[in-house]
């Protein structure tokens, strides 16, 4: 695939799957997405961790659908600048990639916290017109551009990218295949991150809250043992691992008392106190 193919094509969605996956994003608008985005204008596609100011179910029952959407966006956000954490020594001389960017929002986390130029990209085109929207309305658009791309067959230049990360994405991808493309794309001593739900080896096979999880988001959720497997395959040497669990919990207990319930948080919370599911950080070193 070519840069430019960001127009629609069959060379970014290259099988049923996909298809089927960029089809689900595309028709996507899910209150638990837009109303947490609507607070301050940063929409994320992922979960939240840390501990629930449970004080929101208190209060006027009148404003309190409104205390639990911001608390769920402070936990949201808190994911968000973890993984920005994680990135490594960069600056306004580095570009970076935000693999699988839903709206944009990690994309201007890391461009606000490091000055980096940022690309985004995604197999979902309602996702990436919206992500670039948001650049122009913030004035940066020239520094954070979002594409419509495949993860695993980018077309951006080998060795271009002092970072990489995945924020709840890989689980849409073949790991050998993406974490090829991403070696590819990064220069030695480049970071990659991701953030992801793993099922849980010492558990066995995955479980049925695991199962309900795959079949919710059209996923697969990979075991843990694959990722370092192929991490280590890829020359990407973990230097952290961050189990984010316990963390992750809360907000799952927060958000199944309110009014933005998907049906699946009863899953989420059985698989991680069950223990057949793990919420991880991992960051690797290209080598």
């Amino acid at each position: 695939m070519t840069p430019s193919q960001d127009a629609p094509g069959t060379g970014v969605l290259t099988s049923r799957y996909q298809r089927s996956v960029a089809a689900y994003w595309n028709q996507e608008k899910n209150p638990v997405n837009l109303r947490l985005g609507e607070v301050d204008g940063t929409y994320h596609h992922h979960y939240g961790i840390g501990q629930a100011d449970w004080s929101v179910l208190d209060g006027p029952e009148s404003s309190r659908e409104e205390r639990v959407v911001r608390e769920l966006h402070r936990l949201e956000c808190a994911q968000a600048d973890l993984l920005a954490d994680h990135l490594g020594d960069l600056g306004p001389g580095h570009r970076v990639l935000d693999a699988g960017c839903g709206r944009g929002g990690g994309s201007f986390v890391a461009h606000q916290r490091y000055g980096c130029r940022v690309d985004g990209i995604s197999i979902s085109e309602s996702q990436v017109a919206f992500a670039n929207e948001q650049a122009r309305q913030r004035g940066v658009a020239q520094e954070v551009r979002f594409h419509f791309r495949n993860m695993l067959d980018t077309g951006f230049p080998a060795g271009s990218m002092s970072a990489i990360w995945n924020n709840e994405s890989t689980m849409y991808v073949e790991l050998a295949l993406l974490f090829a493309e991403h070696a590819r794309l990064l220069r030695r001593g480049g970071r990659y991150v991701t953030i992801t739900g793993c099922y849980n080896d010492a558990y066995g096979l995955p479980s049925r809250a695991v199962s309900e999880i795959n079949a919710h988001y059209i996923c697969h959720v990979h075991p843990r043992s694959t990722y370092f497997k192929e991490l280590a395959a890829h020359r990407l040497v973990p230097v952290g691992v961050v189990d984010l669990t316990a963390a992750a919990i809360p907000y799952w207990e927060l958000r199944g008392r309110s009014a933005l319930t998907t049906g699946i948080e009863d899953a989420f919370l059985e698989a991680y106190k069950g223990g057949s599911f793990q919420y991880l950080l991992i960051a690797a070193d290209r080598v």
